[in-house]
């Protein structure tokens, strides 16, 4: 999720990288830096920081060099630091290149060219592949990084310079977004459409196992086997601040659709065929058998993800005392810590205020620390025992989307990877574990409806009040749906446990009451529906989402969620009701992205 650029032309390239890089700041990142490359060798800045940081390290230099790359980087592996920063280079400083993504299988790559005796200086996993090309280059660079990319695992898009062919730039893409253009002045490439738009708007976005040369004149496409490609070039139709968007409204919306990519990418490295991969449990110094109870901590939307979290554990062990608390109760409510105690802490910036002091107090108390986090190097992320990251890349909106599917997936991955260690059997596992790979295409599956849900987000045009209903798993859904309502909508918005209406929140419902119903779970999806129907003899306009199989017959707006196992349905269904808030609060004119009294990360209590 990070900003790549590159040039290769007949002016100076260092202009058009860090405009691009400009532009793409958008996006989030920790560390910036260049190389630019001409017949005298390489010359490479980068530090961690802004890229005003970057802009002063390079003032007062002359930068006459034609052919460069750019990069600001997003911390995945290896701390922010200016040795992790991009671009790497070789070890005699004749390659240096830039990455976005993820290698799976870095750690054996390093491994083994640490046997060649390559040296590494950073923690990153980027670094193998410069050495890796370095390995295989025998005078002809691009035959060299086809060699490099079949031992690749997981996704990049890459940029290579060299001194061997110091005008030309060579790229390669493998499920991470990089698209070329060019224009008089030369060729240039970038992760994203905003950083080209004031050089050129057409383009042409290479496509997975596609390699690129890129020239000062002239633009080459290849696939890995070097045969030579077709180029499909087309029109960008839309100005600056809707290319750093997508070409979507809002960046709310661009998020919502970056959901597929980012569990794929949550998800890259984790599944076996009837386990999970974590091995940062492995290294974790816990004594099993001697844990006692297991508590999950956290705040707003992530307080919704770990309730999820605890039931699955509950449902996986259920002879192990478990808790799902609001960070800001655990401080203040005596709840029974020790060093038999597992804590868990779900943050989407790793800087929240309450759970940071939640967190200080489980160490007070000798507790195993876990966190899970978006943001690497973060508070949350420095002090936990043991540290897994989701892989949502930055969020603009302030509403949570992406954030919260990817603490899903990885609670679930999570939550099944505790269960290992205590070697509990999980009924279903391999069918969980299946549903968990195809999670991404799900989720495709599941945006289709969007026009649909614009269509019954109508309904809430004039009212002023909503509620959600759900039982079991569903409640927990249903919990985020209407947090995420009120949140950039504005209407009032109740969740309610669907057994519970009739304990007096049925007194609320009247004709025209809006009602989102969820079951999903087929055990209680019957007592759910006789819920439902209580509301709908007085009056409510219902929206039903459940399965594939329950009949339907007596509602008029249903949304069926694609077969998948029932414990993993919440995360579908957190996609629908986020386009449905999201609807709902642009019929009412509200600024999506930046709805009002709220901040992104709550760093006071």
């Amino acid at each position: 999720m990070c900003g790549i650029t590159g040039f290769t032309g007949k002016e100076e390239a260092l202009p058009f990288l860090m405009q691009g890089l400009e532009k793409l700041e958008y996006r989030g990142y920790d560390s910036a830096g260049v190389t630019l490359v001409d017949k005298n060798g390489l010359y490479t800045i980068k530090t961690k920081g802004r890229l005003k940081d970057l802009e002063n390290l390079l003032t007062n230099q002359e930068h006459s060099q034609t052919t460069g790359i750019g990069h600001t980087r997003w911390a995945t592996h290896g701390v922010p630091s200016n040795l992790n920063s991009h671009p790497h280079t070789n070890a005699d400083n004749t390659i240096s290149i830039v990455h976005n993504g993820i290698i799976e299988n870095y750690q054996a790559i390093k491994e083994e060219l640490q046997r060649q005796g390559y040296p590494f200086v950073s923690q990153t996993d980027s670094e193998v592949i410069v050495h890796l090309i370095d390995y295989y280059n025998q005078g002809d660079l691009v035959q060299a990084l086809q060699k490099a990319v079949r031992y690749l695992e997981g996704s990049f898009a890459l940029c290579v310079v060299s001194t061997q062919c110091p005008d030309q730039i060579i790229v390669a893409k493998k499920e991470s977004p990089m698209i070329l253009g060019k224009s008089d002045q030369g060729t240039f490439c970038a992760s994203d459409i905003p950083a080209v738009l004031a050089y050129t708007k057409d383009i042409l976005s290479l496509e997975d196992g596609q390699i690129a040369i890129l020239k000062p004149e002239d633009i080459q496409v290849l696939d890995f086997q070097g045969e030579v490609q077709a180029q499909n070039w087309s029109h960008v139709p839309y100005d600056l601040q809707a290319a750093q968007k997508g070409g979507y409204d809002t960046f709310m919306e661009k998020e919502i659709h970056e959901q597929p990519y980012v569990i794929k990418e949550t998800l890259r490295g984790r599944l076996g065929v009837s386990d999970v991969v974590l091995p940062e449990l492995d290294l974790a110094k816990i004594d099993w058998k001697m844990i006692e109870r297991v508590y999950f901590i956290a705040c707003g939307t992530a307080y919704n993800a770990s309730m999820y979290a605890q039931d699955l554990f509950r449902t996986w062990m259920p002879k192990m005392p478990s808790f799902a608390l609001a960070a800001s109760e655990f401080r203040y409510g005596d709840y029974y810590v020790d060093e038999n105690t597992i804590c868990i802490f779900v943050s989407q910036s790793g800087e929240t205020a309450d759970t940071l002091a939640a967190l200080n107090l489980a160490k007070e108390q000798r507790a195993h620390t876990i966190s899970v986090v978006n943001v690497l190097d973060s508070s949350l992320a420095r002090k936990s025992e043991v540290t897994l990251y989701t892989c949502a890349g930055p969020e603009i909106a302030v509403a949570s989307t992406k954030a919260y599917t990817t603490q899903l997936v990885l609670l679930v991955c999570l939550v099944l990877g505790l269960v290992q260690h205590w070697k509990e059997t999980i009924p279903q596992i391999q069918e969980i574990v299946k549903d968990l790979d195809r999670m991404p295409e799900i989720i495709e599956t599941i945006l289709k409806e969007d026009s649909t849900l614009q269509e019954y987000a109508q309904l809430l045009k004039d009212k002023h009040d909503a509620y959600f209903i759900g039982r079991r798993l569903d409640y927990y859904s249903v919990a985020e749906g209407a947090l995420k309502l009120k949140e950039i909508s504005y209407v009032h918005a109740d969740a309610y446990m669907a057994g519970e209406l009739k304990h007096g929140p049925i007194a609320l419902i009247e004709p025209g009451t809006v009602v989102v119903a969820l079951a999903t779970q087929e055990e209680v999806a019957a007592k759910t529906i006789s819920n439902i129907e209580e509301t709908m003899a007085r009056g409510a306009t219902v929206i039903l989402i459940t399965f594939q199989n329950q009949d339907t017959s007596k509602f008029d707006r249903v949304i069926r969620i694609p077969s998948i196992h029932p414990l993993l349905t919440a995360i579908p269904a957190a996609v629908l009701l986020q386009m449905f808030a999201y609807h709902a609060a642009c019929i009412k004119g509200c600024d999506v992205d930046k709805p009002r009294n709220l901040a992104k990360s709550v760093t006071v209590e």
